[in-house]
């Protein structure tokens, strides 16, 4: 019992005087009971891990290399798709001793398309300005027309939310030409100008646009078509379907418009653009057609080979009439089908 009290006794004495030396992380710098501030000293590490990476913070100058190149700038996200595009298609033919015959001939076309297009949530505006103009010299004969267009349409469309692709749309197209058309060899009566004829084309319905706006196709159960025919010689012939001296028609109808964008092959691009239109007053059941597939081949960023087809059918739009001297219509003449068809190699330019 004695050596049990002993040894209590003993264990006591010993802890109370026991020093325990802490390591001097922790210093302070401040002699001021109210008021400490203490700083973190380094501590090396006696072992250091095999995942650590000692390395050196401080930057060496001579290593700092200039950037090869320069970093685009940060642009905000724009809800406009725009397209600046010129083309210029040349074909040449020429001879010399040829035992085959033939003439020297060159032909160029050139074309323009302006695209605005504006997409954000619950409303789309589609805009697409398209000119044309073709020239054909031939050995032996004068400068000839062999292309002219001037199309411009413009489509706003709302939709109740962003699920459904329908929109209500609101549609406006013009089309006409730049300069006289003639019925070669005759160049000096001509049979169509600028303005005579001008298509516009206003009216309302709804819109398929699924995502990726390539596909657009528009039904519009009301549309008004005016023709404009402002030359004088032709209106007082009655051209186009106006009345003799007149220079506006006025129709009312139902409008149907279909685009349509896709990569069939690779390098491949088909453009499809189709018009259906009929009157209800005058002469409903008789659909006006305006049919456009362009095939474009892409062989780099600028060069270019295209395919196109175009056809019209107009009720309006007479041939073979017969005038007797007097000025008499001895026979008003009768609708048919216009195809034009084109191929050409050419340079295209972005900007």
């Amino acid at each position: 019992m004695r050596l049990i009290c002993f040894s209590i006794l003993f264990l006591i004495v010993f802890s109370t005087q026991a020093q325990v030396n802490l390591l001097k992380v922790f210093e302070p710098d401040s002699t001021d009971t109210g008021f400490r501030v203490v700083r973190i000293k380094d501590v090396k590490l006696k072992y250091v891990p095999r995942s650590a990476k000692l390395t050196d913070p401080r930057t060496v100058l001579n290593r700092v290399k200039p950037l090869s190149k320069w970093y685009k700038r940060f642009k905000p996200q724009s809800f406009w798709d725009k397209v600046n595009e010129f083309g210029l298609n040349i074909n040449e033919v020429a001879f010399v001793n040829w035992n085959a015959g033939g003439d020297n001939s060159v032909s160029a076309l050139a074309n323009m398309r302006f695209v605005r297009n504006y997409k954000f949530r619950y409303l789309n505006w589609d805009n697409e300005l398209r000119l044309r103009y073709g020239l054909n010299a031939q050995e032996g004969r004068q400068l000839r027309k062999t292309d002219d267009q001037i199309r411009l349409s413009s489509t706003v469309g709302f939709r109740k939310d962003t699920i459904t692709n329908w929109y209500y749309s609101v549609k406006a197209t013009f089309n006409t030409q730049f300069s006289n058309g003639f019925k070669y060899p005759n160049r000096t009566a001509p049979i169509s100008r600028f303005m005579a004829p001008g298509y516009l084309f206003l009216g309302a319905g709804t819109s398929y646009i699924p995502e990726g706006g390539k596909f657009n196709l528009y039904i519009s159960p009301i549309t008004q078509k005016a023709t404009f025919v402002l030359d004088e010689n032709l209106s007082n012939q009655g051209a186009f379907g106006v009345d003799e001296g007149e220079h506006i028609f006025m129709e009312i109808g139902f409008l149907v418009t279909n685009t349509w964008e896709k990569e069939v092959l690779k390098n491949v691009f088909m453009n499809h653009r189709l018009s259906l239109y009929t009157d209800y007053l005058i002469s409903f059941g008789n659909i006006d057609v305006d049919w456009e597939v362009t095939f474009n081949l892409k062989v780099n960023d600028h060069i270019n080979a295209n395919i196109g087809t175009h056809l019209i059918y107009d009720n309006d739009i007479k041939f073979d009439e017969v005038v007797a001297d007097d000025g008499t219509v001895i026979n008003p003449g009768i609708a048919r089908i216009q195809f034009k068809q084109s191929l050409g190699v050419g340079l295209t330019y972005a900007f």
